[in-house]
């Protein structure tokens, strides 16, 4: 499985974050200061309301633990999360740079060339790393690959490889315990990574 995971590396995208901002404007008429700060209102009854809109703001918190198991249980899932994380987010700069090179060949041929090559650069960079990944690694990296790219490992294979070559490595995953066509759920069984992910973007974790 460890190869699956080796050749699906080559194909998966990744998705940016989206950051709020407020913006200022000074009001430079006579008799105003330069620290005033235009802004919207509302007019009720003889009061004149300010209206401001602020930026998003999340809020998350972790769960209560019965026992010292359970905060182990989610100490190991950070590490886990953070252990793999950052190769689902580098393999969509290489995906998109992949798709660029395959949209451009001009035959079926030249897109096997293209990758093939981009398997052997991703072999050659991190095949020992993706290699040494646990069966919880594994699997956690699958998920993200849904997170990151919208699709399932089996549709992204199914799409660049062919309905044959993913049919195989579905059938050698599930041997081995995996499943490429897991969905990853934010609002349900995933939620805790969810949030051990937020935490990581915003450089809590």
């Amino acid at each position: 499985m460890k190869s699956v995971l080796l050749i699906l590396f080559t194909f998966f995208s990744l998705i940016s974050c989206l950051n709020a901002q407020v913006s200022k404007q000074d009001l430079k008429n006579p008799g105003f200061g330069n620290d005033t700060v235009i802004v919207a209102a509302k007019v009720l009854k003889n009061d004149t309301i300010p209206v401001i809109q602020l930026p998003e703001v999340s809020v998350y918190a972790w769960s209560l633990f019965d026992s010292r198991r359970d905060s182990r249980k989610i100490e190991r899932l950070i590490y886990h999360v953070k252990k793999v994380y950052p190769y689902a987010k580098l393999a969509g700069i290489k995906l998109r740079e992949y798709e660029d090179m395959l949209q451009a060949a001009p035959n079926d041929r030249e897109r096997r060339r293209i990758m093939k090559k981009a398997e052997e650069e991703i072999n050659e960079q991190f095949g020992a790393e993706l290699r040494d990944l646990t069966f919880t690694q594994g699997k956690i990296l699958i998920k993200l690959i849904d997170r990151e790219t919208k699709e399932t490992s089996f549709t992204l294979l199914k799409e660049m490889r062919g309905g044959v070559t993913a049919f195989f490595y579905q059938g050698f995953a599930r041997i081995w315990g995996y499943n490429l066509k897991t969905k990853y759920d934010p609002q349900g069984e995933d939620e805790l990574i969810e949030t051990i992910i937020f935490m990581i973007e915003t450089g809590r974790l």
